[in-house]
């Protein structure tokens, strides 16, 4: 019997357009063939399509160890053509683009018992992100997790490998979790394939970057810092990736390809506490 029940029912100044940018935008409109005022809506247009911000709503909003099944139910597959999975203790929302190119989840597992969320997933990769005037391919990833006393302890013992155990021990997770919808996604067939195939990617990205920390000790020092560190995918090109804790809540964040700008944005952290990736004076507090 399902512990979670049936399912119920970027910051942009105002600074002034110089005049250099004037002219450059009537020289790309000489160019384009159309006007100023058309091309600059179709640049803006193509800038705010480089994050789709209400794709990742239902795991912004969650919190780690406040959120229960009732908060989150309402928030997941709510979007046209999401697919909705469920899980004993853990549910997903499965989605992909009308135009086949972008394809994103959102997941969500609770403790067994008090029913509170103890960690969330949020994926998309796009192969035609729009940014202006070009395209390119982007990759997000993003978990936030509850370590119980004995992860911390064998982060704790990793000494300096703190940051790899805890992005080995994300993975181990997921695999766990997206293991317990096996079979239960609403529709069958080509939507478990796809969340497979999300989570291999998941997972071979994951592995490289471990790959990496594993082979220069002075980026795993660097990785809790808010700028996180960068690094190189065959796939996707440059890539970002900060993994930081704050008391028993590991947050793991990763972008590559076109969709590395997004790195700061979305500054609020959704779990309370949780100092966020912005360019803060404050330092991220690592796990000691």
């Amino acid at each position: 019997m399902s512990l979670i029940g049936p399912r119920i029912g970027f910051k942009q100044s105002g600074a002034r357009v110089s005049y250099f940018g004037f002219f450059a935008l009537v020289f790309l409109c000489s160019l384009c063939g159309c006007s100023p005022v058309v091309l600059k809506a179709q640049m803006d247009r193509q800038k705010d399509r480089l994050y789709d911000r209400d794709l990742s709503s239902a795991y912004d909003q969650t919190r780690i160890k406040k959120s229960l099944t009732l908060d989150v139910l309402p928030g997941m597959g709510d979007r046209e053509g999401e697919i909705f999975s469920q899980g004993e203790t853990v549910v997903a929302s499965l989605g992909r683009g009308k135009d086949g190119y972008k394809t994103w989840f959102t997941m969500v597992a609770f403790h067994e018992f008090e029913l509170s969320v103890i960690r969330k997933y949020f994926f998309v990769v796009d192969e035609k992100v729009e940014k202006t005037l070009t395209q390119g391919r982007g990759f997000r990833f993003d978990c936030e997790m509850f370590m119980s006393e004995k992860e911390i302890g064998g982060i704790q013992a990793a000494k300096e490998a703190k940051q790899t155990t805890v992005l080995k021990a994300v993975l181990r997770n997921l695999e766990k979790d997206v293991g317990e919808l096996a079979g239960g996604i609403d529709k069958a067939g080509q939507e478990n394939k796809t969340l497979d195939i999300s989570v291999l990617l998941i997972k071979n990205v994951g592995e490289a970057i471990i790959r990496e920390l594993e082979m220069s000790g002075v980026l795993a020092t660097k990785i809790s810092d808010p700028e996180g560190i960068e690094f190189d995918h065959i796939n996707f090109g440059k890539g970002r990736i900060r993994i930081w804790a704050e008391g028993n809540i590991a947050v793991v964040k990763i972008r590559l390809g076109a969709l590395v700008p997004t790195f700061h944005e979305l500054q609020e952290a959704a779990v309370e506490g949780i100092e966020p990736p912005a360019r803060q004076v404050e330092q991220p507090v690592e796990v000691e």
